[in-house]
């Protein structure tokens, strides 16, 4: 029987997919494991199969996040640019990672809507960063804006807003 946080896919695998692809897909699609803050810096690290987002906040009460990789061909789509599906599970994860930055353990985030804006595309092995940060955050809501540039030139190719219900843990 599986643990209360564990979800059962009832999906089914392609028979024309090698066991690496699958393997691969399974290793992206992993839950990301939200840790809580290291001792030694005192921020929060969010752990995702192909890198390491570091969220802390910053003096204006504005929270920043960031990230920077490096586009790969298993997450190009069929024009040779960056797959909105790899987009928009980046936009997930970091925007995931500035709410937890404001919203307390003791509240459970539940995503509510993810608005995505491409733009531009970038290139297989081009770098882009993402950058994310809080818009607003109240005592039931929390908004945040991902913002994907390529590193380079700066070039703004996508755009998300992530918004967070915020609901207490139930005391069982």
């Amino acid at each position: 029987m599986a643990k209360s946080s564990e979800t059962i896919s009832t999906a089914k695998i392609s028979s024309v997919l090698s066991p690496s692809v699958v393997s691969r897909v399974e290793n992206f699609l992993s839950d990301p494991e939200i840790t809580e803050p290291s001792p030694e810096s005192g921020r929060n690290q969010i752990r995702t199969p192909t890198s390491y987002v570091v969220c802390s906040s910053s003096t204006n009460s504005n929270v920043v996040e960031s990230l920077v990789f490096s586009v790969k061909p298993f997450v190009s789509n069929v024009y040779g640019g960056l797959h909105g599906g790899a987009v928009a599970a980046a936009a997930e994860v970091v925007s995931l990672a500035c709410a937890r930055t404001v919203v307390g353990e003791d509240k459970e985030l539940f995503l509510g809507e993810l608005g995505i804006t491409y733009l531009s595309s970038a290139p297989i092995n081009a770098e882009v960063m993402i950058e994310g940060s809080i818009v607003r955050s109240g005592r039931n809501l929390t908004v945040t804006s991902i913002e994907f540039r390529l590193k380079e030139t700066k070039k703004l190719i996508s755009v998300a807003r992530a918004t967070f219900y915020n609901m207490p843990m139930p005391k069982l």
